[in-house]
């Protein structure tokens, strides 16, 4: 009002020159007077952020053909005038600290719809792709044969949230957050809070819901954004007489789900007119009740009632609720192929999970990959499913699909407050910094006696920060001008765990190196490797050398034979070895690199190698009751790429002191003829025997998922011959199947039984 009250006070000439001029300003050149017409800046988009994602085929995580969510669809940009500044605005909008490249003419394969961008010219410094000069909108002259792809460092921004994601999609003005709020006092102080009045977050304060025409389908839809699978008959009488007395704002009189959104402003809702008379005329404030899954249930008695499915599991996500999804099948583990992923399927394996509906819906192996059978491709679900496993899907065959593209999902889960009770200081970001913990109303540090990375893992997870890069057990490098005392020891975790109050600590506090420069620190990272083996390729290389001691002087310096060898008459003799190949492969999202720096690596002339991990792999024989019998110590020769998988490309390797460790798609090939990569079976009697391998068997270097570090076989020695069978990762059988192994019987006249 008081700007229009200024402008009646204007002489009329200025007030037409302003019109004039504004008018210019928001009028778009006309496209028909030019046949190429210049770029032009992008207009910015009012209703929706743009999305980007990488796709395509073969591909890293960190490249492959661009995509843009605009106007409800995703389309690929033109590679005419693409440069390597357009590859960093886009790499940045990824969540990667810049590009080291890109590519043209649908290297990664040609897109489908739209070309939304042609002519693209970023000076770099942009902050999306939607503020560089181009042709507009969904102005193209190109074919999907010229889609454009770029190649990110991989190496992410801290702190970004991952965007190659499908998401919701919803109109964030509408309804931005949705709360229950709970009207007994003692339920206030418990989390999750699991009924209550439903409330929506609008400008500076939360408002109400109508009830009128509520149905159970909405009240799904509440809980499931809420992070619970069911929801619950609630006792509205027992609202009405509270509601009675309180003051109510009704911003949306009518919602009507179908009880498969995944967020309740994807349901038809009708909004209040500000001038109407009444709001909710006899009806009250929604109301809904939900159920938790397991996880997060105080009832223990209702716990037990409560199954969660056996035939489903989430892998290799930092926190609760997210993961690759795996599915079980005639006793094996495999992956899902993410062709017509959607958030419906996705939902549907949260919910059958405990979780709520799914936040995201993840492609491009974006939870790491998965090794085994891939079991379904274009899973179909609607939403209301119990499990994935009755939703329509095809079977997979090998060129459908291949594990760069295993699904994943986030899922909503309760809010339980964790995060307020712990958090990290001293450090240079976010992500790194010494632990201090709430203990009642006093804040302090962590003891750092016996600190490994499974504690670490707890507390990037419980703060949100993802997965444990290093576990810290001096923290005097940083800034310790605020420390305060210690308030929790003896921590000791199983790396599960939600909070490190669910650990197991000392009563009562208990530190042999009690000062700050000795306190518990952690860094946090938002991707990690996944180290696995490949069990198939043990079982084929097999064998047994007796090796003459005139051949293991290297050997035996490397500790690498059993005790018994020093006691033998060198250089007459030989040693009884078992004898494999070893491919290792990374799995992950980040690269595998040694916990130490080069220039603490160890030289050892003997075999002309720098030892980079002291233990990097566990070789055992055990017997039936788990007592080893032999076993090969073996430390890391050198970890280098072997070789990888297509489209990626080699990082490490070991010679001229270069860089180690293991790329994410390539392997490392340990094979049987090296030294060492045998286990010392000379003092071994003939029998039934389980063979076991365990890679980074002292988590040294941490890892997105520890529960497939190891590899077992059934072993069937007879004095002269060694059979391996049902070689298999320790978790891709099913508990049923993995008794069996542990029962197997061994061979009968040289046949499996």
């Amino acid at each position: 009002m008081e700007k229009s009250g200024c402008r009646q006070q204007l002489p009329f000439s200025l007030l037409f020159a302003l019109w004039f001029t504004c008018c210019l300003a928001q009028t778009t050149p006309s496209n028909t007077a030019t046949p190429a017409p210049t770029p032009s800046l992008s207009p910015k988009p009012q209703t929706e952020r743009i999305k980007v994602k990488l796709t395509g085929f073969p591909r890293k995580h960190n490249e492959g053909r661009i995509e843009l969510f605009y106007k409800g669809e995703w389309g690929t940009i033109c590679d005419d005038d693409f440069s390597i500044a357009n590859a960093n605005v886009l790499c940045r909008q990824l969540g990667f600290v810049s590009a080291t490249g890109w590519t043209h003419s649908a290297k990664y394969g040609k897109g489908q719809g739209k070309i939304w961008l042609d002519n693209v010219l970023c000076n770099g410094g942009e902050k999306s792709i939607e503020f560089c000069r181009s042709r507009g909108w969904g102005n193209s002259d190109c074919t999907h044969d010229e889609d454009a792809g770029v190649v990110c460092k991989d190496e992410r921004i801290p702190g970004f949230v991952d965007s190659n994601v499908i998401d919701a999609h919803v109109d964030e003005n509408k309804i931005e957050e949705v709360r229950l709020r709970p009207v007994v006092p003692l339920a206030r102080k418990r989390q999750p809070i699991t009924e209550g009045v439903v409330e929506v977050k609008h400008r500076d304060g939360w408002v109400q819901i109508c009830d009128l025409g509520w149905t159970i389908k909405n009240t799904r839809v509440v809980c499931g954004m809420l992070g619970f699978p069911h929801e619950k008959k609630v006792n509205k009488n027992f609202y009405k007489l509270y509601l009675e007395r309180q003051k109510n704002y009704f911003l949306v009189h009518s919602v009507a789900c179908t009880g498969t959104e995944v967020h309740l402003a994807a349901c038809p809702l009708e909004f209040n007119k500000p001038n109407a008379t009444s709001t909710c005329a006899g009806g009250m404030a929604a109301v809904v009740s939900c159920m938790p899954g397991p996880l997060f249930m105080q009832n223990s008695g209702l716990k037990k009632k409560l199954k969660i499915s056996t035939n489903v599991r989430l892998k290799g996500g930092a926190r609760v609720g997210e993961g690759r999804v795996e599915v079980l099948k005639n006793n094996e583990w495999g992956t899902v192929c993410d062709d017509r992923w959607t958030l419906q399927s996705a939902s549907v394996v949260c919910r059958e999970l405990g979780f709520g509906s799914a936040k995201e819906a993840l492609t491009g192996a974006r939870m790491g990959q998965g090794l085994g059978p891939i079991y379904m491709n274009e899973v179909r679900c609607l939403g209301q499913e119990k499990s994935i496993w009755n939703c329509p899907f095809k079977n997979i065959t090998s060129e459908d699909c291949q594990h760069m593209e295993d699904a994943a999902v986030r899922c909503n889960v309760p809010y339980m407050g964790f995060e307020n009770s712990i958090r990290i200081v001293g450090g240079r970001s976010t992500y790194e910094g010494r632990v201090e913990v709430q203990v009642g109303s006093k804040w302090g540090t962590v003891c750092s006696t016996g600190w490994t990375t499974k504690e670490a893992m707890v507390v990037c997870r419980q703060l949100g920060l993802g997965y444990a890069m290093h576990a810290i057990n001096e923290t005097w490098y940083w800034d310790s001008s605020n420390v305060t005392e210690m308030a929790m020891s003896g921590v000791k975790c199983t790396g599960n765990e939600m909070s490190l109050s669910q650990c197991q600590h000392h009563k009562t506090i208990s530190c042999q190196k009690s000062a700050a420069k000795f306190a518990a620190g952690v860094i946090c990272s938002e991707t990690a490797s996944d180290l696995i083996l490949n069990a198939p390729l043990v079982q084929q290389t097999v064998y047994i050398e007796d090796r003459p001691l005139h051949m293991l002087y290297c050997a035996a310096e490397e500790d690498c034979l059993s005790k018994s060898a020093a006691k033998a008459n060198w250089p007459y003799g030989h040693r009884r070895l078992l004898r494999f190949s070893s491919q290792i492969h990374n799995i992950g999202r980040a690269d595998f690199k040694p916990k130490a720096g080069r220039h603490s690596w160890v030289w050892h002339a003997c075999h002309g190698h720098y030892h980079s991990m002291d233990i990097f792999t566990h070789y055992d024989l055990l017997n039936a009751n788990g007592t080893k019998v032999a076993e090969g110590h073996k430390a890391s020769f050198c970890l280098e790429d072997t070789d990888c998988q297509e489209g990626v490309s080699k990082r490490y390797e070991c010679a001229n002191f270069g860089d180690q460790g293991i790329t994410v798609g390539c392997w490392d090939l340990y094979r049987h003829d090296i030294d060492c990569q045998w286990i010392d079976i000379t003092d071994v009697k003939p029998g039934n025997y389980i063979f076991q391998v365990v890679i980074n068997p002292n988590h040294e270097v941490p890892e997105s998922d520890f529960t497939n570090n190891a590899m077992k076989c059934n072993c069937k020695y007879d004095g002269h011959r060694i059979w391996l069978h049902n070689c298999h990762v320790g978790d891709a059988f099913s508990e049923e199947a993995e008794r069996r192994f542990e029962k197997y019987p061994g061979q009968l006249n040289n046949q499996v039984s």
